[in-house]
């Protein structure tokens, strides 16, 4: 099941857009078909992953309609493992709560970032971010841009796939088992190093990645689970940069 998702793995990297294309190839926008064919790869995991949810929630006595509407309005995978975890071990709705939140304030950096490409309504702008996740993110940068229709393809595969690999581990749990027997706990590392990997392309993004991991790592042993995942955003700092000083003019400049 490892080498599975490791294979997997190594297929997002295939997929993922090359910043040596032609400049020919790069005049084509994408659209959400491209987003739906580069997170392709990725769907195996994710319905399992969703799968895996859905046995722990039941087994924690979130009921089978409870779970299902969870992943269908929440779509937040780390999210809902960190609320299944903390009521199945009978910790407080609020410890859960809160839990819950430190995880997704990732995606306050994430969103920022690609604020600017969303249009219309209210209405449409909210349904249209509720498919911005980690992955639909990661595949929508090109070029220094982000692709809206990229997220949405990408993010509604992903969508689809979580739910119904929700639904898939609420009804037959029985007969699947002990998801950590599967290998699972490897899955999304090895998927995140790969949506990772082609972002790396000048030495601010590396900078960045290598203190984010540090953060991470030095934090996970001694803060609460979230805590790392949203201290380790503050390596996007690496990415600033003062305005150049414009250079003074001198008298004769000035009086011409």
């Amino acid at each position: 099941m490892r080498a599975l998702f490791l294979h997997t793995a190594g297929s997002v990297l295939a997929r993922m857009p090359d910043s040596t294309a032609s400049t020919k190839s790069q005049s084509r926008r994408p659209g959400y078909g491209a987003g739906l064919r580069a997170v392709a790869p990725l769907l195996p995991a994710v319905l399992a992953f969703g799968v895996s949810f859905g046995v722990l929630a039941d087994a924690a006595g979130f009921g089978a309609t409870a779970s299902i509407v969870m992943s269908l309005t929440t779509f937040a995978g780390s999210a809902q493992f960190a609320i299944v975890s903390v009521l199945g071990a009978g910790g407080t709705v609020a410890a859960a709560i809160v839990a819950a939140v430190l995880l997704n304030a990732r995606y306050g950096p994430m969103a920022l970032s690609a604020a600017s490409v969303f249009r219309g309504g209210r209405l449409r702008r909210l349904l249209e971010a509720q498919l911005l996740v980690d992955e639909s993110w990661a595949l929508a940068q090109r070029d220094g841009e982000f692709d809206r229709r990229v997220m949405i393809g990408a993010g509604l595969g992903l969508y689809v796939g979580w739910s119904a690999g929700t639904a898939i581990g609420v009804f037959a749990g029985d007969s699947i088992g002990d998801p950590a027997a599967l290998g699972l706990d490897a899955a999304f590392p090895a998927l995140f190093l790969a949506l990772l990997a082609p972002l790396l392309r000048n030495r601010d993004a590396l900078a960045a990645a290598l203190l984010g991991a540090g953060i991470a790592i030095a934090l996970t042993p001694i803060t609460p689970a979230g805590i790392p995942v949203v201290a380790a955003t503050a390596a996007c700092l690496v990415g600033l940069r003062r305005p150049a000083a414009q250079p003074s003019r001198s008298a004769e400049e000035s009086r011409a």
